[in-house]
C-alpha cells in the first residue's frame, strides 16, 4: 500500500481500513480525512464516526461539500459513475480511523515522539517541534486533536512524509493512554508530570499516575523514555520503563538540569542548563516554573536528535504560547492580561498564581479564577488549597466564577488573610467580565484561569474590547 505519498487510492484505503468499496473508482486519489461535515475541505475523506451524533446523517452535507470519499459502517447510496465519491463500508468506522492512522504511521518511516502528562503537553509538543524544525520536516497534531479520534487524525498527516511527527496524547480514564500509544507506537516518550487534572475519575494522584504510565508501555530497549525528575510520581513508574531514559527537571540526578534560575514572572524565564552536550542558557517568554520544565523537555529530545545546544536555545527563544495557554495580552486600556483560559486544574492554577505574585507591577496584581471541573470528591479541599494559595500571590482584587467549590476557593482566601471586601464570587463568568471591564485599569496585571467549561475566556474578551 501507497499510504505515505501525500496521496493515496481508494484501493489502498479500501485496504488499510479492512473495507470493502461499493463506490467510485479504485485508482481515485485520496489524502486528507475529516470527521466533522462542517470544516472538511473540498477532496478530504469524510468517516461517519457514531459517537453521540451519528455520522452517517452527515454524509449527504460532506458530499455536498465536496468530499472525494466517505467511510461509513452501513450502506449509503453510492454512485456508478467513475467520478462520483468514493464509498468505503467497514465494520467499524472508528476501529476504521485508528486503522489509517496507524497505517499511514508505519508506512511513512518517521520518528514518532509522543507527550503525555497532566498539564503542559501542549506547550511542550509546541517547543519539542519548534526546535527538531531547525533540523527536520515535522508535523504534529493540530490544536487538541490528542484523543482516540484526534491522534489518527493527526497520524493521517504523516502521509506527507515528514522525518518526525510529534503528537501529544491526552486522557481523562484509564486505559485511554494505552490505546493511543498503540496506535501512535512512539519512538520517544515524554512525560511531564502528574497533577490533579481530571482526579475525580480516579480518585488519588497515584491512580492518575498509574494511567499516565500506560506511555511506558509496549516499548523496546531502543525506545526512549524523556521524563521529569522533579516529579516523585513520575520517576517511580519510570523504573520500570524496558528502553532508555533521559531526565530533566531542576533535581541534582537530572540528565538536562536547570542549576540557576531567574524567574522574571510575566515576562518569562532565564536558566543556566547543564547537559550531556555541555552547559547552554535558555531564555523562554513563556511565564512560570512550569513553561521552564517544559522547555528542559523540548531541550533533552533536540539534543537526542541531533540539535546543537545553541540552535536548541534560539528556538526556544522564540516560543510564544497557544491560544488562551499562558498568553500575554495588553488591552486597550493599558493593562496586562495573562490568559490561560484553556483549562485548570489545582496544581496548574498555583504556577499560575505564583508567575502572578513574581510580576513587578506598576498597578495592581488581580485575579479572575473560574472553578476547577472533574475534580469530584475533592473539588472542595483542592480549591480551598488554592484560595489559601491565592491569598499569597500579593493579590488586591480575586474574583471567583462558578458553583460551591469556587466560593470556597473564595472563602479560603480570606481566612488566609486576604480582606473579604476584596474577594467577589459570581456564578457566571458574564458577570466577572463585568467586574473586570469596570474595575481592571492602566498598570494592573490580571490573571484569568479556569475550566474551559467555565468560559472564562469570556473575561479575557470582554476586556481586550476595551470593556465594551
Amino acid at each position: 500500500m501507497q499510504l505515505a505519498q501525500g496521496t493515496y487510492s481508494a484501493a489502498d484505503l479500501a485496504a488499510a481500513v479492512h473495507g470493502r468499496q461499493t463506490g467510485g473508482a479504485r485508482e481515485r486519489r485520496l489524502g486528507a480525512v475529516s470527521i466533522d461535515s462542517r470544516t472538511l475541505a473540498p477532496g478530504d475523506t469524510f468517516f461517519a464516526i457514531v459517537a453521540a451524533r451519528d455520522g452517517h446523517d452527515f454524509v449527504p452535507a460532506a458530499i455536498a461539500r465536496g468530499a472525494a470519499g466517505v467511510v461509513v459502517q452501513r450502506p449509503v447510496a453510492a454512485g456508478a459513475d467513475p467520478s462520483s465519491p468514493v464509498v468505503v463500508e467497514v465494520a467499524d468506522t472508528l476501529q476504521a480511523l485508528q486503522d489509517l492512522g496507524r497505517a499511514v504511521r508505519h508506512a511513512s518511516g518517521a520518528r514518532v515522539v509522543a507527550i503525555t502528562g497532566s498539564a503542559g503537553k501542549t506547550t511542550t509538543k509546541d517547543a519539542i517541534a519548534l526546535v527538531l524544525e531547525a533540523k527536520y520536516r515535522v508535523v504534529k497534531n493540530r490544536g487538541n486533536l490528542n484523543n482516540h479520534l484526534g491522534l489518527p487524525l493527526s497520524l493521517v498527516e504523516m502521509r506527507e512524509r515528514p522525518d518526525v511527527a510529534v503528537m501529544e496524547l491526552g486522557m481523562n480514564h484509564a486505559g485511554e493512554i494505552r490505546v493511543l500509544v498503540g496506535l501512535a507506537e512512539p519512538d520517544i516518550r515524554v512525560w511531564t508530570n502528574v497533577g490533579d487534572a481530571h482526579i475525580g475519575y480516579f480518585g488519588t494522584r497515584e491512580a492518575i499516575a498509574d494511567a499516565k504510565a500506560e506511555i511506558l508501555e509496549q516499548a523496546t530497549p531502543s525506545t526512549l523514555l524523556v521524563c521529569n525528575a522533579d516529579d516523585p510520581l513520575v520517576m517511580a513508574r519510570a523504573q520500570a520503563f524496558a528502553g532508555r531514559r533521559v531526565t530533566f527537571g531542576t533535581h541534582a540526578a537530572a540528565d538536562v538540569r536547570a542549576v540557576t534560575i531567574d524567574d522574571r514572572g510575566i515576562a518569562g524565564t532565564r536558566a543556566a542548563v547543564t547537559t550531556p552536550a555541555g552547559p547552554m542558557t535558555i531564555e523562554i517568554v513563556l511565564p512560570g516554573h512550569g513553561h521552564l520544565l517544559n522547555a528542559l523537555a523540548a531541550t533533552a529530545v533536540g539534543l537526542e536528535l541531533g540539535i546543537a545546544p545553541a540552535t536548541i536555545a534560539a528556538r526556544l527563544a522564540t516560543l510564544t504560547a497557544a491560544s488562551h495557554r499562558g498568553a500575554v495580552l495588553t488591552t486597550p486600556s493599558g493593562a496586562t492580561v495573562l490568559d490561560d483560559t484553556y483549562n485548570s486544574s489545582p496544581a496548574a492554577l498555583m504556577r499560575s498564581l505564583d508567575v502572578l505574585a513574581a510580576t513587578a507591577a506598576p498597578g495592581r496584581r488581580l485575579a479572575v479564577l473560574g472553578e476547577m471541573l472533574e475534580l469530584g470528591d475533592r473539588a472542595i479541599d483542592l480549591h480551598e488549597a488554592c484560595g489559601r494559595h491565592a491569598a499569597t500571590a500579593g493579590l488586591a482584587r480575586l474574583v471567583t466564577v462558578g458553583g460551591t467549590p469556587a466560593a470556597r476557593l473564595g472563602a479560603a482566601a480570606i481566612a488566609s488573610g486576604l480582606p473579604a471586601a476584596s474577594v467577589t464570587h459570581v456564578v457566571t463568568s458574564a458577570e466577572a467580565a463585568a467586574i473586570a471591564a469596570a474595575e481592571v485599569r492602566a498598570g494592573d496585571v490580571v490573571l484569568v484561569k479556569g475550566s474551559r467549561g467555565i468560559a472564562t475566556d469570556a473575561v479575557v474578551a470582554r476586556l481586550m474590547t476595551g470593556g465594551a
